[in-house]
């Protein structure tokens, strides 16, 4: 039952009203790093790495991971609209 706990008390942080504002605004700006071409989520969440150095660490994890799952789906923007692969993922 220990095991539940936990589960929810990380549940209860990750779903808190203002790390899922930083999720959201970490996708919006992974999208938009994503959809240029030759700028793949690793190097835009390197590059948007300074954004999180004021932030409590599980927000800053909170906010790259959306940042590079945002670059992910911002890739594949470019590939179905102009034909052009965004992200070496998407040439297959």
């Amino acid at each position: 039952m220990e095991v539940f706990q936990h589960l929810m008390t990380g549940f209860g942080a990750a779903l808190s009203p203002m790390n899922l504002l930083f999720a959201t605004i970490g996708c919006i700006l992974g999208t938009l790093i994503g959809v240029l071409p030759g700028l793949g989520p690793a190097a835009g969440t390197a590059l948007l790495i300074p954004i999180t150095f004021k932030l409590e660490p599980t927000s800053a994890i909170i906010m790259l991971a959306a940042i590079y799952y945002g670059a992910m789906y911002g890739g594949t923007i470019t590939s179905v609209l102009i034909n052009v692969p965004g992200e070496a993922a998407s040439v297959v």
